[in-house]
């Protein structure tokens, strides 16, 4: 094992191509781990093996192997990660079956000889029901002796633990099952590629066995098809490769003999193979109701059936531990295990409830986004960084850059204005808001990347904002039909957008690297639309003014520009005189939106102009404004549902995007000018927001789509992915 010069943690699991849901689950987790926080903490493997005849080809990350019973093979893996300074943490996925001895019990070799800090993850927790139950005691007791946390994936497995085996309650952390971040989609496409166009889908995946059910499944199908002929089930899966081994494809001939008994030939559909996870997903999307059928009342867990939760699907399932957790009414329903019947009347009420199986899908997507595979891996994290502090990142894995959900929100005319979920809501119209901010991104994207195909987009924002620009007067919303939105635009004030616009024509100006023509042309309307004489009234109308003369000034330096610039900052200067006071230190009377464009605005003014007043005005409102925006280093921003006044209590609720990016302008501008690494880390620590370092702990960039999520509520994320939300993760990620 070669010694890397990083932080390592180091899983104990399974690991693809075995066959087997531990080394899937494992897998899932490690990739998101190395997403997140790859390259300072690297997550690796070693991997459990059945025998020595089994020649695995196994990926890099996995840095040894052990043969489930040879019981030296333990000691010496734990030797070696002993010996290997990097490695900080072990985390074990832990299923009875995978490790040698009676109930597993040469892992306890590994424990004995290890000396790094281990957390173990229990999937399989056994009550005191058990037939077995003493022994499996004596395994898990001993198991806890060794081991700094435990981690379950349900309520039910720990109080398990706490009630019949003894474990205390503070060394037991609930981390639930990942499930992949995919869109919500409904199943047409899924179906049309699959070829069951027009069918009724239910369905159900894993690895086949005896115990899994399935032929009380095919027995409840024959009382489906009599209401509903048109009916499919689809088993999707192999037969688990030791049963495989030992009994060959018994168990699933037994399923087929008996679809063929009761006529369901045509109505059962057996698919015989390991799919990879992408093609499980298109499954699952294809699926009307997923069908979960364990026979055991105390499994602890069911990857497949969080899948489908998390794929948007309605589930009719057994109930065993964890489906009484989780299915309940509004996602699904619980039926008896064995029971045929009750199972049928079940699949047939959610067909018979015409758009009842979609609401239900719909709320059993929403409510399992906290359990994505980023946020799980957020999840291991805290507790590993919890458990060795050395652990612990400042600066996590910046996301690759993504304009996927950018080009999907636009068309030829502009950017739409809200998403539902991740499809462009195209009634909600165009903002020139959206479209400034878009001009921006697609500019700073080209000058980093050289991407030419951006610049046809940057060509359709700057053509909107021309659009928007030649009428007299101010616009901000555009119908769907291309319109103005007379009520809007005259019932709220514009002076904001109007700003944000002059700015993205400067920005665009004065870039070093867009062609001439997009320049010549935002010069043009620059000129013809920016106002000299004009009088603000709104602050942050004035902060936009000073970014873009600042900018323009690089593209025209006429005397005149520069004296609007001073005129502009005057009027924030004395805004921050009038408004100061010892505990409150900041331009108004209240901290409300895009905040951070205020202070970075002076800051832009003192690099081009020199006045010191500027910068030690943007440096004491920016650090009051770092004082409400961070709690340790969290990152929890002024949330838009409520804003904070002062003498009142600050608003935590509905925490959006744009004011997270206006915060990391403003740090970037300051860690610039100042050198002080302290901006670069509050920095670091605000683009955290967008990874899970914010109050719920969730990722609210889409690391699927490449768009952010519109809000941070008080007990949930806002799911949809509106222009405003995703142009400002993008300015952010840009910006750092």
């Amino acid at each position: 094992m070669k010694k890397p010069s990083k932080n390592w943690v180091v899983y104990l699991s399974t690991f693809p191509p075995r066959e087997c849901g531990i080394a899937t689950f494992t897998k899932d987790l490690v990739d998101a781990f190395n997403e997140l926080f790859f390259p300072e903490e690297e997550a690796k493997v070693v991997a459990m093996n059945v025998n020595e005849l089994e020649k695995l080809h196994y990926p890099k990350l996995v840095i040894g192997q052990i043969f489930q019973n040879r019981k030296n093979e333990y000691v010496e893996a734990a030797q070696k990660i002993n010996a290997m300074p990097a490695v900080k943490l072990v985390c074990i996925q832990h299923e009875f079956g995978i490790f040698g001895g009676e109930c597993g019990e040469y892992l306890l070799e590994f424990l004995r000889e290890i000396k790094k800090p281990v957390v173990i993850a229990m999937h399989t927790v056994l009550p005191s029901s058990n037939s077995s139950f003493e022994k499996y005691k004596k395994i898990v007791t001993a198991i806890n002796d060794y081991v700094r946390c435990l981690v379950v994936m349900t309520k039910t497995s720990k109080k398990i633990l706490t009630d019949d085996y003894g474990i205390p309650q503070d060394k037991i952390q609930i981390i639930p099952h990942g499930i992949h971040a995919t869109p919500y989609k409904d199943s047409k496409k899924a179906k049309l590629a699959l070829g069951l166009t027009g069918k009724k889908v239910v369905s159900t995946f894993g690895l086949l066995s005896e115990g899994k059910g399935i032929e009380y499944a095919i027995e409840a199908f024959s009382l489906v098809v009599k209401k509903f002929p048109d009916a499919v089930y689809l088993v999707v899966g192999a037969t688990h490769p030791i049963i495989l081994k030992r009994e060959g494809e018994a168990y699933r001939n037994k399923l087929v003999e008996l679809a063929l008994k009761l006529g369901l030939d045509k109505n059962i559909i057996f698919f015989n193979a390991y799919f990879p996870t992408k093609k499980i997903l298109q499954f699952l999307q294809a699926t009307d109701i997923y069908l979960s059928t364990a026979l055991d009342e105390n499994q602890a867990t069911s990857g497949t059936l969080s899948y489908a939760l998390g794929a948007g699907r309605p589930v009719v399932s057994t109930a065993f531990a964890q489906a009484k957790e989780d299915v309940t009414e509004e996602v699904g329903r619980l039926v008896e295990i064995r029971n045929p019947t009750a199972m049928a009347q079940s699949i047939n009420e959610i067909f018979d409830g015409g758009s009842m199986g979609i609401e239900m899908g719909k709320r059993a997507y929403f409510r399992t986004r906290k359990m994505t595979w980023q946020n799980v891996a957020l999840s291991y994290a805290k507790k590993f960084i919890e458990l060795v502090p050395e652990l612990e990142l400042n600066e996590k894995k910046l996301p690759e850059v993504k304009l996927e959900h950018l080009i999907k929100m636009t068309d030829d005319f502009g950017m739409f204005q809200f998403a539902k979920l991740t499809e462009p809501d195209r009634d909600s119209g165009y903002t020139l808001d959206d479209n400034a901010r878009a001009l921006i991104v697609t500019a700073k994207y080209y000058e980093k990347y050289k991407d030419r195909t951006v610049l046809k987009l940057a060509g359709t924002y700057l053509k909107f904002i021309e659009y928007v620009f030649v009428e007299p007067g101010f616009h901000n919303y555009v119908n769907r039909d291309k319109t103005f939105d007379i009520e809007r635009n005259v019932k709220e004030g514009l002076d904001d957008a109007y700003a944000r616009g002059i700015y993205a024509l400067a920005f665009a100006a004065a870039s070093k690297s867009l062609p001439p023509s997009i320049k010549i042309k935002a010069a043009k309307i620059f000129r013809k639309r920016f106002n000299l004489e004009k009088i603000v009234t709104a602050p942050r109308a004035a902060a936009f003014y000073i970014k873009a003369l600042c900018k323009w000034l690089e593209y025209d330096k006429d005397a005149k520009y520069e004296e609007a610039l001073k005129k502009y900052c005057q009027y924030l200067v004395e805004l921050y005189e009038k408004n100061d006071k010892p505990d409150w230190q900041w331009f108004e009377d209240i901290l409300a939106y895009s905040n951070g464009v205020l202070p970075e605005a002076l800051l832009l003014a003192y690099k081009r102009l020199g006045d010191q007043k500027y910068f030690n005005i943007a440096k004491i409102t920016l650090d009051f404004l770092i004082l409400h925006s961070f709690k340790g280093d969290c990152c929890v921003p002024v949330g838009q549902g409520g804003w904070f006044e002062r003498g009142g209590k600050k608003t935590l609720h509905d925490q959006q995007p744009e004011e997270v990016a206006a915060l990391i302008l403003a740090l970037k501008e300051m860690f610039l000018i100042s050198k002080d690494l302290k901006y670069k880390e509050r920095m670091y620590d605000a683009f955290g927001w967008f990874l899970g370092n914010n109050m719920l702990e969730q990722v609210v960039y889409d690391h699927t789509t490449g768009g952010c999520y519109d809000s941070v509520g008080e007990k949930e994320i806002n799911l949809n992915q509106g222009a405003e939300s995703m142009v400002s993760y993008l300015l952010a990620r840009l910006a750092i």
